[in-house]
């Protein structure tokens, strides 16, 4: 029986047998292929439901309506949602015939685009076509690298797979045309229609602008409105043929929307913007107010009406700009300085800057409660409590001489005493023993509920003689030292001082609105007495360069360095914080780590100084 099929017969059972086993591993190979392209897709959309709900850039809006900032998106862009409803027909029709005519046919592959984009390839001798569906390219986006490999068109596929099975048609098309990139940082369509036409109602795009729209996500770097150029004007007219090819137009329709010519809004051309502390400053209170994090103010799509006063602000930023308005810097390091306005009348913050050179997420100096505020204090902690008690007035006679309580022993400027002064006198003088000995007189504990009323609550560590100095445990901020003056500036009645006004959902509900609770904390007569005295500060003592052409009442705060083998005369801290009849404010200045290299050799008549220079600036601009 041996050789009974000869040799031709053997070669033929071989090639039989070869291709059977070659037919069983493409079959495994083909089921290992279905089973992975069935099992990939669902496993990364649930590994990943984060994805389906798109971040959407926040919005920050100044007191007079206007756009302030845009919050930038994790990937570095701008995202604008929007609904179904809100996308005219001819929009979502022109997606489809240039991007994925076939849409509402397949289940998430185009089979026969790719056999076409194929075919044109092939034929072409270039991959000009990709044969993506609508769903694919969103699979990519939200889930997948741009890598042109197997693998990544494998998963894609798979994802696409899923992702029919898991959302409705209207829905995938709503989240690729709120997802996708549209060029110069701008993703989804209505972000790019606001910022390419300064349209934010998506019905009243245009022909041209819809055509323009559809050109972009082919190249987003070229096709895009911002530059007219041959590359973009080029893929505009090869869409508005498309359009007309599948009825969505008339040929003279076409032919007005491609003579049509558009330009930047003038707002979308100037980059940056004013107030990045202020912004900071908002940010950070919204998060106190509805609990919500950071991220999640900055992509929920949140609109937050702030109480910024956009002239204010630009006259204080632009004051900051000017370097002959500072001490003069150390080898080292520059003179920091921040400062808050509030619009006493009713607590809001028209201006805020935390920095000299303030950028995003840079050290915001105008909110930390980090500084000593020095002789500033003495109106919070020690005149005013005095006042208030009704025992003392401004004529009262206060006792100046070296004393010693326990183990502090606070020192006069050049050791100089008068044995007795009028307050008004020591507080223009900014003299310091007639201060400790009044506070001394009311008692401690009555004085940190006086200034609590003012919005200054101290802690436990505080509760020593030298705060009537400014002496304290933890420091106090500009904004709250803005916050208390505004007490005394507002006939003794306390608004607490806020950025924020209102925050909307992106579902324009809103979730949260100042409700202004105006209180009167302390008497209008101590109110009115305090003001009285800190003018005379302004008009004949510490505080003569603060003066403006309106009445200012202030006081100026000064705190020693204190440094071993350092001059006694070097500071750490200068302040000045007063009051308009529109506005209150405060200025610090120092370095923001003072050592024996880094010190102020000046007072607080520089701090007093910006101060006017800002208020003169910010005089046009009403509450």
């Amino acid at each position: 029986m041996k050789g009974q099929h000869g040799p031709f017969g053997r070669k033929l059972l071989r090639m039989v047998y070869t291709g059977f086993d070659i037919a069983v591993i493409a079959f495994l190979v083909l089921l290992v292929g279905l089973s992975y392209v069935h099992i990939y897709g669902n496993a990364i959309i649930n590994r990943h439901p984060e994805k389906l709900i798109l971040p959407e850039s926040s919005v920050i809006i100044g007191s007079d309506g206007t756009v302030l900032r845009r919050i930038s998106l994790p990937e570095s862009g701008y995202r604008t949602l929007a609904r179904m409803d809100e996308m005219p027909e001819l929009l979502l029709d022109t997606f489809l015939a240039v991007e994925d005519r076939r849409f509402y046919s397949h289940r998430g592959v185009d089979y026969k685009g790719i056999l076409r984009a194929t075919v044109n390839n092939t034929l072409g001798l270039r991959i000009s076509q990709g044969g993506s569906s609508i769903t694919q390219q969103l699979a990519r986006n939200l889930y997948l690298t741009r890598d042109k490999n197997l693998l990544r068109k494998l998963n894609e596929a798979s994802i696409a797979l899923a992702l029919e099975k898991r959302l409705s048609k209207r829905e995938i098309l709503l989240l690729y045309l709120n997802q996708i990139y549209m060029g110069q940082g701008q993703y989804g369509v209505k972000a790019a229609a606001e910022f390419y036409f300064g349209v934010s109602d998506l019905k009243e795009l245009d022909i041209g602008q819809i055509a323009s729209l559809a050109a972009i996500p082919k190249g987003p770097s070229i096709y895009h409105p911002a530059e007219n150029n041959k590359d973009f004007e080029g893929r505009k007219k090869l869409v508005l043929q498309i359009m007309q090819q599948n009825g969505l137009i008339t040929e003279k329709e076409r032919m007005l929307a491609a003579r049509q010519e558009y330009y930047l809004p003038e707002e979308t051309v100037v980059a940056g913007g004013i107030g990045k502390s202020y912004i900071d400053a908002t940010l950070k209170e919204a998060s106190l107010l509805t609990g919500k994090t950071l991220e999640e103010l900055k992509t929920g799509g949140y609109t937050i009406t702030t109480a910024m006063n956009a002239g204010v602000q630009k006259a204080l930023e632009n004051t900051f700009r000017n370097p002959a308005l500072f001490p003069p810097d150390s080898a080292t390091r520059q003179v920091e300085a921040a400062m808050v306005i509030i619009n006493q009348h009713n607590g809001e913050v028209a201006a805020l800057i935390g920095g000299r050179n303030e950028g995003t997420g840079s050290l915001n100096r105008a909110i930390i409660d980090a500084r000593q505020p020095g002789s500033a204090f003495k109106p919070i902690i020690a005149y005013g409590p005095a006042l208030e008690t009704g025992r003392f007035s401004p004529d009262s006679m206060l006792l100046d001489r070296k004393q010693t309580y326990g183990n502090y022993s606070p020192d006069n400027l050049n050791n100089v005493y008068r044995g007795q002064v009028k307050m008004n006198t020591a507080l223009r003088e900014s003299i310091n023993s007639p201060a400790v000995w009044l506070l001394k007189q009311i008692g401690i504990s009555e004085a940190r509920q006086f200034a609590a009323k003012l919005g200054l609550e101290l802690p436990k560590e505080d509760n020593n003689l030298s705060i009537a100095l400014g002496g304290l445990h933890q420091g106090v901020s500009p904004l709250k030292m803005a916050q208390a003056y505004s007490v005394f500036a507002n006939g003794g009645v306390f608004n607490k001082a806020h950025t924020v006004r209102s925050i909307t959902n992106s579902q324009g509900r809103v979730i949260y609105k100042h409700d202004a609770k105006p209180r009167q904390v302390i008497s209008r007569r101590t109110a009115e007495s305090m003001t009285l005295m800190l003018r005379s500060v302004v008009d004949e003592g510490t505080g003569k360069k603060a003066r403006l052409a309106v009445p200012v009442a202030g006081k100026t705060g000064t705190t020693q360095a204190g440094l071993p083998g350092v001059d006694a005369k070097a500071n750490r801290d200068l302040w000045f914080t007063g009051y308009t009849p529109d506005w209150t404010a405060a200025v610090w200045m120092g370095f923001d780590r003072t050592d024996k290299d880094n010190f102020i050799s000046e007072g607080s008549g520089r701090a007093a100084a910006l101060f006017a220079a800002v208020m003169n600036k910010a005089a046009s601009e009403r509450p």
